[in-house]
């Protein structure tokens, strides 16, 4: 990171006293390296945050604390650690510890991921769970899934008689940002090679890498009004950008209910007429900013960690031939011998498969921090005190690197999740990459569908292979762990 002398300077400043009178270390935290005065260890993140934790975690332990700038944080990264974080103490470990960028276009006060365990974080969670991602929903949306999993085949199809690769990220991107628009608006958000499409998802990443990156604004809040990196400014064009293009949708389906009388609506409602309908009700604490918000998280969180947690699936099996041969068998076994396509009833007979999709999981989970927690109370853990406001990182990357759970940890093994009862449904605490506790991810039940649905579809109906026979397997920093380089991959047709 580049830190420049002035902003140091100007913190010292307004913050002398607080920060030399917090420069020695509490002994009754947990251990880690010892804090430089003012800067504390920022410098020991690097550009690569989860790789540098990582390897701090081997000299000072999976529970160790670190001082960045003002703030004192937790980082955790072993299973029986994580286990106690936020099994026994999950009520005190539920705060939210919310970046600056954050704060743009007021997010961090609608956004489910951001807010403070309440009322309102209560209720945005009740129609995650009852209205978007309840089985009975997603059971009666698989045709909707379906048919845009077909429209990727036909897509793929036309490259594979070309011969020309595919970009496997945005391919995953656009289908799931569409299967998403659908049940939302009714309506395609984006297509296959539309320039406007492809800008909506640039927008996507750069609003998650720039949230990704570490910023002096969080580690000296008297520098927020500066925003020294320029994060917040950023976030807030970014931001706006998507906001604009949801708030227009909105704009959109009002206008056609204002036109509509009720008597002539469909009885088929998607869930921004059950919204609309919801924020009518007196009693409703959902309003339209909270309905534009809602969606919003809906897009931008559940295409960008799907795509990448797909594009990670297809270079590891790409990579790795045997064991993309070992899945397509599986699914030759079980669906060509009913002369069918592929539904999403058979994820169920398909272990491999599923293994195949948990490899992945541990391997490049979609974040490779959970979103920070922040204790709400002293608490004791192993002898330590982790002190109350405390920022709390799960390094989830860590987790699947370490040996002593997974044998042969930085290879691709799916047959090592075959006959065992590991799951990632927040009950196994060695692989959460969709969190645990009351903080886990709502959106997992549909994200699983997804994933399963196009990895298993596109390895069925084609075999896969890169232009020169190489493949950059490194990845980059952001709020999700995206391939350093994008997977360009050479659909061939089986």
């Amino acid at each position: 990171m580049d830190y420049t002398m002035i902003f140091i300077l100007l913190s010292i400043s307004t913050c002398f006293y607080v920060l030399i009178s917090r420069s020695g270390r509490d002994t009754r935290l947990p251990p880690g390296p010892y804090p430089f005065p003012i800067i504390g260890n920022i410098f020991k993140l690097g550009n690569k945050p989860h790789h540098s934790l990582a390897a701090l975690s081997k000299t000072y332990g999976p529970l160790m604390s670190l001082k960045l700038g003002t703030t004192t944080t937790i980082v955790v990264s072993s299973r029986e650690i994580v286990k106690e974080f936020f099994s026994k103490h999950d009520v005190s470990f539920s705060g939210r510890s919310v970046p600056y960028v954050a704060t743009a276009h007021d997010h961090y006060k609608h956004a489910m991921g951001w807010s403070q365990v309440g009322d309102h974080w209560r209720m945005l969670r009740k129609i995650y769970k009852e209205h978007l991602f309840a089985a009975r929903q997603l059971d009666a949306s698989h045709l909707l899934r379906k048919k845009k999993v077909q429209q990727l085949l036909d897509y793929v199809h036309d490259y594979s008689d070309s011969g020309k690769p595919v970009d496997i990220g945005h391919i995953a991107s656009i289908t799931t940002l569409n299967v998403l628009s659908n049940f939302v608006f009714s309506v395609d958000l984006a297509q296959y090679d539309s320039q406007s499409s492809q800008d909506f998802m640039d927008l996507v990443w750069l609003l998650f890498e720039n949230a990704g990156r570490p910023n002096l604004a969080d580690f000296f809040p008297v520098l927020r009004p500066l925003d020294p990196h320029g994060l917040l400014r950023k976030a807030k064009l970014y931001t706006g950008k998507l906001l604009a293009i949801v708030e227009e949708y909105i704009s959109k389906r009002l206008q056609e209910r204002t036109a509509t009388s009720s008597s002539d609506a469909s009885s088929s409602k998607d869930l921004m007429d059950l919204l609309l309908d919801m924020s009518q009700n007196e009693k409703s604490s959902i309003n339209l900013v909270g309905i534009r918000y809602l969606v919003f998280d809906l897009f931008i969180a559940g295409t960008e960690t799907t795509s990448s947690t797909l594009e990670w699936a297809m270079a590891e099996l790409i990579n790795n031939p045997e064991k993309m041969s070992k899945a397509r068998s599986e699914l030759e076994e079980v669906i060509r011998k009913e002369d069918r396509t592929f539904e999403e009833s058979d994820i169920a007979r398909l272990p491999y498969l599923q293994a195949v999709v948990k490899e992945t999981l541990r391997l490049h989970p979609p974040v490779t921090f959970l979103l920070p927690h922040k204790a709400t109370t002293n608490v004791e853990v192993q002898g330590y005190i982790v002190p109350k406001d405390a920022q709390i990182l799960c390094n989830l990357w860590a987790m699947g690197q370490d040996s002593n759970v997974w044998p042969n940890a930085q290879r691709f093994e799916p047959e090592r999740f075959l006959d065992v009862g590991i799951d990632y449904k927040g009950h196994d605490f060695e692989l959460i990459p969709f969190g645990t506790g009351r903080r886990m991810c709502p959106g997992l039940p549909l994200a699983d569908r997804m994933l399963h649905l196009m990895l298993g579809s596109l390895i069925y109906k084609f075999d896969w292979k890169i232009k020169g026979g190489m493949m950059d397997m490194s990845d980059k920093f952001g709020m999700t762990l995206q391939k350093n380089l994008p997977l360009m991959a050479i659909p061939v047709k089986v």
